[in-house]
């Protein structure tokens, strides 16, 4: 019998996953124009971590498009949905098998540096017709913030998600 890519309880597990950064980051977020600080991140960080980078990725992506379509801050644009689901995809082949400190400093760094910082500020540029570098400086702080503080939930996640496999049968 063939696996499936994902089973009835990882499906389920990544619906709220999606349903959760959804919540983190469309309502319990700050966001401006060109920033946003929010904690959005964890759900896809525990998706890719528990499942790997197409989860991640799948995660990051789907509460991209639905959080737009569903409540959106701005029009919707495509750009971000590809950077989510790069995000998911990041964290899960950085993080699913074997994460440690090194990778997930890696991961949290081009994360926030290339994706959000480069690419990002990029897709604002395009969206806005605003010019690249002013507005990529007055993103850094954001990125800088974001580091820090996905390093830290990174380190914590690194601990708890080795619990919930052995709670749930995944060794």
């Amino acid at each position: 019998m063939e696996r499936k890519i994902f089973d009835t309880k990882e499906f389920v597990i990544l619906a709220a996953c999606v349903a959760v950064e959804i919540v983190l980051s469309r309502f319990l977020s700050i966001t401006a124009w060109d920033t946003k600080y929010s904690l959005g991140f964890i759900a896809v960080m525990v998706a890719a971590m528990l499942y790997g980078p197409i989860a991640g990725g799948l995660v990051g992506a789907m509460s991209d498009l639905l959080g737009a379509l569903l409540f959106p801050i701005g029009p919707y644009f495509a750009g971000f949905t590809l950077t989510a689901f790069l995000t998911g995809l990041l964290f899960g082949l950085l993080l699913h098998k074997k994460p440690n400190v090194v990778k997930l400093v890696i991961a949290v760094v081009i994360n926030q540096f290339i994706l959000t910082l480069l690419l990002n500020t990029f897709w604002i540029t395009v969206l806005y017709t605003t010019p690249f570098v002013p507005l990529l400086s007055t993103r850094v702080t954001q990125s800088v913030v974001m580091t820090v503080v996905q390093t830290a939930f990174g380190l914590v996640l690194m601990h708890v998600i080795p619990r919930i496999r052995k709670e749930a049968g995944r060794q």
